[in-house]
Formats: structure tokens, C-alpha cells, sequence
């Protein structure tokens, strides 16, 4: 029976569950096969208990010093504790004194999500909102574009920020930068695409528009019937690669004009059900903290989580339009939940 390092968190649990029984020590060496001692050692260090944590003495912050905290803190919005005290040369602080410190002159935010509306953007949301409350809203194909990354969704973490002020919005980019961009659809209980945007290509008018040729047009769009395409209507919303004069024009020659192209509100992606769609796949490809080493990989997950997205789903989302536009009406244009 020869002594070895470590007991095994397994034999840590059965010399537990054989002392509460009212074994000895001898017999649990003997019934695991391990030296006396070990199992001895064990026991006592158990019983032992954890050592009493002896406090430090904190460092005293003068006046000044919590002056140039509360500057600091404004001028460096969802900055870390640290980076606060670094700043100012105040060094020797431990994490607990820091952010007591802060409690009292500041909160921990996270970045916020969706610009704030101005009485412009609210007004042109009601308005919006009362031209489509009568319509059909199965007939609507809501349109998207999304970034997926390799390593899940870009964004903030929580950080200090002064009392009264805001926190910063960040860049949110529908065009440019790593990753994979992805178009797609919904109309009724029916998902168009996912169609991947060509890697390094730039999604300008001109490109927009051939890409929706070679994909939505091509793939899609020219499968439906006369009767189908007369009563569509195209949503999209106001990048500047969907709202430009060369896209709009372009639309038209191929029928989607007028009452068929959707008008659409500024900063209302809380009105758009495909926002819904994107958060959902995203869930999925994310789970458990997923990451992925190619583009590839990341593209082929989008597409078995769409698979998986079932009609009854989308149906739900494009089904919940009237309770947006009736909530927009409600909060006077203000963000409504999604």
C-alpha cells in the first residue's frame, strides 16, 4: 500500500461519507487502499478549518485625492476602478476601498445599447405608426443585414460612470470590420436566406444591389407568383446603402416602388421582428461561450441554427407588428420592448 501525493476529489468525498458512518481512520486506509498517514493528514487539515484572514490596514484618501477621483471618474466614462486610481496616481488601493470610494460619487452602467430619440425620431415613429397600423403585416418581408464574429457578439463591459452622465453609445457597425456579414428575411412564417455577403466587399449601393440580385432576386424572389409579388411589400431599413438614390432607383426598375417599398423610422431597429430572428441564432451559435477559428465555421453554424428556427417562430415575430405599433403609439414614439 504505498503513499501517493494527492487524494482524488472522489476519495475526498468517501473518507466524508465513511466518517460520518463512524469509521476510523485505519479502516477508511483500508477500504480506499491508501496510507494511514494520507488519509490522517486529510482528516486533520479538514478540522483544522480555514486561517482567520488577518485585515490589512487600507491607505487613508486624502481630499484632494478623492477630488481627482470624481474628475477622473467623469472624464473616463465605463473606465474599471483601476484605471480611475492609476490615473490619478493614487496607487496601494485595494479593489474594496476603490470601489467604496466610487459608490459615493458614481454608478456601474453599461453601455447603452440604442442611441437616444430625439422629439424628431419620436414624432417620425408615430407617424410611421399610424400610416401602417391597417396593414397586413404577412405580406411584409422584413429585411436585415447582421455581423457575426468568431468570438460571440462585440460589446462593453460594465464600468464607472459619474453620477448624471450618460453612457457613451458605442460604434455600432452594420458595414466594414472582421467577421461575417449576413443577409436575410422574414415574411410570414417564412425565413429568405441566410445569403453570406462575399468576404472583404463592402456593402456600398452598387454592391448592394448586386448582391440582392444574386441571392433574394435570383434564389428567391423570381420562384413566387404574379399575384404574390403585386401585394409584397420590401422592408429595409436607413443604412445608406439601402436608403441612397441608386438603390432606391434600381429597386424600382425591378417593381418595388411606392406603396411596395416600406418607408421606415429612424433608429428603429426595436420595430424591425427580424432584430428578434438575429438574437435568437446568435443564442445559438454563442451558447455555452462558443467561439470559432474560421469564418467558415461561424458561417456554417448561422446556417444549421436558421435551419432550426421553425415557422412557428417567425410566425410569432411577424405576428407581433400590431402590438409594436400600438406600443410606439402608446410611449409617444419612445423605444418599446423587443
Amino acid at each position: 500500500m504505498g503513499q501517493k501525493k494527492d487524494l482524488t476529489g472522489s476519495e475526498k468525498s468517501k473518507i466524508v461519507r465513511y466518517l460520518a458512518e463512524g469509521c476510523s481512520s485505519l479502516k477508511i486506509a483500508k477500504l480506499l487502499k491508501r496510507d494511514h498517514r494520507t488519509i490522517k493528514r486529510f482528516i486533520q487539515n479538514s478540522q483544522q478549518g480555514r486561517k482567520k484572514r488577518v485585515e490589512k490596514p487600507r491607505r487613508k484618501i486624502t481630499a484632494h485625492e478623492l477630488r481627482k477621483v470624481k474628475r477622473a471618474a467623469a472624464k473616463m466614462p465605463l473606465a474599471t476602478s483601476l484605471a480611475i486610481f492609476q490615473s490619478c496616481n493614487i496607487t496601494g488601493v485595494p479593489k474594496s476601498t476603490r470601489c467604496a470610494i466610487l459608490r459615493d460619487m458614481a454608478k456601474v452602467r453599461k453601455a447603452e445599447r440604442r442611441p437616444p430619440l430625439n422629439k424628431t425620431h419620436k414624432l417620425k415613429r408615430q407617424g410611421w405608426a399610424k400610416k401602417y397600423l391597417k396593414t397586413d403585416f404577412s405580406k411584409v418581408l422584413w429585411t436585415d443585414e447582421m455581423r457575426v464574429s468568431l468570438d460571440g457578439p462585440d460589446g462593453w463591459a460594465r464600468g464607472w460612470i459619474g453620477k448624471g452622465q450618460r453612457a457613451p453609445v458605442p460604434l455600432r457597425r452594420q458595414q466594414g470590420g472582421g467577421g461575417v456579414l449576413v443577409w436575410a428575411g422574414i415574411i410570414k412564417d417564412e425565413l429568405v436566406g441566410p445569403f453570406r455577403v462575399e468576404d472583404g466587399v463592402k456593402l456600398n449601393s452598387q454592391s448592394y444591389c448586386q448582391f440582392l440580385e444574386d441571392t433574394f432576386f435570383k434564389q428567391w424572389y423570381r420562384k413566387k407568383s404574379a399575384s404574390f409579388k403585386k401585394n409584397m411589400i420590401f422592408m429595409q431599413d436607413n443604412a445608406p446603402s439601402h436608403a441612397s438614390k441608386y438603390s432606391t432607383a434600381w429597386l424600382a426598375r425591378k417593381g418595388i416602388k411606392e406603396e411596395k417599398l416600406m418607408t421606415w423610422p429612424p433608429c428603429s431597429p426595436d420595430l424591425n421582428p427580424i432584430e428578434n430572428l438575429w438574437s435568437i441564432i446568435k443564442c445559438e451559435i454563442y451558447k455555452e461561450g462558443k467561439q470559432y477559428t474560421s469564418l467558415n465555421s461561424v458561417w456554417e453554424a448561422v446556417v444549421a441554427a436558421a435551419r432550426n428556427v421553425d415557422g412557428e417562430q417567425i410566425k410569432t415575430l411577424t405576428e407581433s407588428m400590431d402590438g409594436r405599433l400600438l406600443s410606439v403609439l402608446a410611449k409617444k414614439g419612445g423605444y418599446i420592448g423587443r
